[in-house]
């Protein structure tokens, strides 16, 4: 049995991963160089490179038995009942063009679960911080629980960009538009730290990779938000990329209604 105090001491580390990305990101930020574009078309900064790096090496000198799961150098001790899980950069274009939405994400999975999540956006200095089973930390304090009572029709949806759904999946988005709901475009993770604080009230993606979404679990959970599949199902590894996040169980299962319509 894993013992909360385990947890806490991880999510200190957790933390320091995160500090560390945000000193070198504030570096860089509107000065960046060296853009590559990666064979899924999406591009790379040597930035993206130096935080993973730099993080991975934190983790093997600290916890030279855990697995690591990155999005630019791959996975290693995949067998390891505990993974850590980071995007150095998630909103790459956002972060390249100059725009504060782009933030670092780190998890860490234990027997497949995701138990500790980090949002940081380090140029707003703004962290959202969560422990499965505890309240998210918003920069150390605890966030009230999400306090939603919103309908579909009043709802204010988020998706990163349309331009990654499919024909289908593009009509089930036009569903939830057309009972009137507002869609914002943009976002990636950041939307995801503003459902938990209560600023948005549902965010839904596809095609997302585990460096994407596993750090978004416990976060919009330990808010007292829902997160899981477009399926319903509770995000892990093998999930199929589609992610929901809603900030009651009510419109959570609204949405999962729409969406699984054939």
């Amino acid at each position: 049995m894993i013992l909360l105090e385990n947890y806490k001491e991880l999510l200190e580390f957790a933390g320091k991963l995160a500090d560390t990305s945000g000193s070198i990101l504030r570096k860089g930020f509107q000065g960046v160089l060296n853009i590559e574009t990666k064979a899924d078309s999406s591009p790379v900064t040597q930035l993206d490179k130096d935080v993973e790096k730099s993080l991975r090496y934190m983790i093997e000198e600290a916890y030279p038995e855990h697995g690591i799961i990155g999005e630019e150098f791959g996975n290693i001790r995949e067998s390891s009942p505990y993974q850590w899980i980071i995007d150095p950069i998630d909103g790459t274009k956002a972060f390249i063009a100059g725009y504060l939405t782009f933030t670092t994400l780190v998890a860490l999975l234990h027997n497949g679960k995701p138990v500790i999540g980090i949002i940081d956006q380090p140029i707003l200095q703004q962290r959202w911080a969560a422990i499965s089973g505890q309240k998210t930390l918003y920069n150390g304090t605890p966030l009230p629980l999400i306090a939603n009572k919103k309908s579909l029709e009043e709802a204010n949806i988020a998706t990163t960009s349309t331009g990654y759904f499919t024909d289908q999946q593009a009509i089930k988005l036009k569903q939830l538009k057309d009972n009137d709901a507002n869609i914002i475009l943009g976002g990636d993770a950041y939307a995801y730290a503003m459902l938990a604080s209560g600023r948005l009230d549902i965010v839904l993606d596809v095609a997302m990779k585990p460096y994407d979404y596993c750090t978004l679990a416990p976060v919009i959970e330990c808010a007292g938000g829902v997160i899981t599949d477009w399926s319903g199902k509770p995000l892990t590894l093998r999930s199929d990329g589609s992610v929901i996040a809603s900030a009651s169980k009510e419109l959570h299962k609204t949405c999962l209604e729409i969406l699984s319509k054939q």
